[in-house]
């Protein structure tokens, strides 16, 4: 929390990690954000809104911050990799898990082009806690959440609530 490189969006959220073990390019953290979140199971619709959005945030110089899972944060990442504002994505493990594994090649393009962001030490398996607290941190490094296709009961919710709860526009 002391560091000068943590993120001042993230200090001005309640309860910040204590730290956090980065991926890539560390400038992101200092970026305007806004976190692109939504569906797992998304429609094709919502998808390509999802990758459009992200795609001319970035082109517009913002970074967006999503959380790697399947639908619509995988599409949010792929657009925003094609542009410079790019993409952080804060992952619910350790750096050297990639969950789902089916994201294992984003991710290495995320770490290549972008960030990738984890509280959990090295080794951390995916387990369903992480997931909730994971969003309080990508709702913690936006300005602003985004939320595209969401079931009432989801995690997109959650860091949307959180997102109003931190006076971020949702």
């Amino acid at each position: 929390l002391g560091d000068p490189a943590y993120p001042q969006a993230l200090l001005e959220a309640p309860d910040p990690p204590l730290l956090l073990h980065t991926l890539g390019r560390i400038d992101l953290l200092r970026a305007p954000a806004l976190a692109i979140v939504g569906s797992r199971q998304p429609t094709p619709a919502g998808r390509e809104q999802a990758r459009d959005f992200a795609q001319q945030l970035s082109r517009a110089g913002l970074t967006v911050v999503s959380g790697l899972a399947l639908g619509i944060d995988g599409a949010a990442h792929e657009g925003a990799l094609q542009g410079p504002g790019s993409t952080i994505a804060v992952v619910g493990t350790g750096l050297d898990q990639t969950y789902p594994r089916r994201h294992t090649e984003l991710a290495r393009q995320i770490a290549d082009k972008g960030l990738i962001v984890s509280e959990y030490s090295l080794g951390s398996p995916p387990l369903p806690i992480h997931f909730p607290a994971r969003n309080r941190i990508i709702a913690g490094l936006a300005r602003g959440t985004l939320v595209v296709e969401a079931a009432l009961p989801s995690g997109s919710l959650i860091t949307a609530r959180v997102a109003g709860e931190q006076g971020r526009d949702v």
